[in-house]
């Protein structure tokens, strides 16, 4: 399994590297490609909510924001698991997190039947709250939220504090051997995908 693994924080000696580094190890223990990619290094700007509040992103799904975005989201197209660990900011992911966020969402969950880039494969989300350990659960939440608009596979959410990173910290390198070890999503071509899963207009009439 390909296993990207997304980071976003500029202290590389802090809890959230650690995490990102037990993802790694836990992949490659189980012989798995894995990249580690650190938001803080890339140019990804919050969406511009362009035009009448919807870009090219709605019809052609993708961003007309130029920078870095670009190639990230044809990095995360091409591997076939994914781990999103952020560090938590009043309780939400860091702010790269959620600029590569929404602009992703805006790209892909408007494909409709054709499904996102994501759809069908694992992701763990992790958590990782320094400080007093609060908003763990509820930045989880938020991921949680936007992978399933994503229609991706949630294989774990994770939360890693100061208190816990002893043995949760494990947690996040155990996960990777797991979910590294499952089959390989098979490729959809557009047709089998909206066989999979109806369009929005066809769930409400169900």
């Amino acid at each position: 399994m390909k296993v990207l693994i997304v980071t976003s924080s500029p202290n590389k000696e802090g809890l959230t590297s650690t995490c990102g580094e037990a993802a790694r190890q836990g992949a490659v223990d189980s012989r798995s490609k894995t990249r580690i990619v650190n938001l803080n290094e890339l140019q990804i700007n919050r969406c511009a909510v362009h035009n009448d509040g919807w870009g090219t992103c709605r019809n052609e799904h993708l961003c007309q924001l130029k920078d870095d975005f670009q190639e990230l989201q044809q990095t995360i197209e091409k591997a076939e698991g994914y781990v999103f660990i952020t560090p938590v900011y009043f309780g939400e992911p860091s702010e790269p997190m959620k600029a590569l966020f929404d602009r992703l969402r805006r790209c892909e969950a408007t494909k409709d039947g054709n499904g996102s880039i994501l759809s069908g494969k694992p992701v763990v989300c992790v958590a990782a709250a320094g400080g007093t350990g609060h908003g763990a659960v509820s930045c989880l939440r938020t991921m949680e939220q936007v992978m399933l608009r994503l229609h991706a596979d949630i294989f774990d959410t994770i939360a890693v504090t100061r208190k816990t990173s002893d043995y949760q910290v494990e947690t996040v390198h155990d996960a990777l051997t797991k979910m590294t070890a499952l089959p390989p999503v098979p490729e959809l071509s557009p047709a089998k995908r909206r066989e999979r899963r109806p369009s929005r207009r066809r769930k409400r009439r169900q």
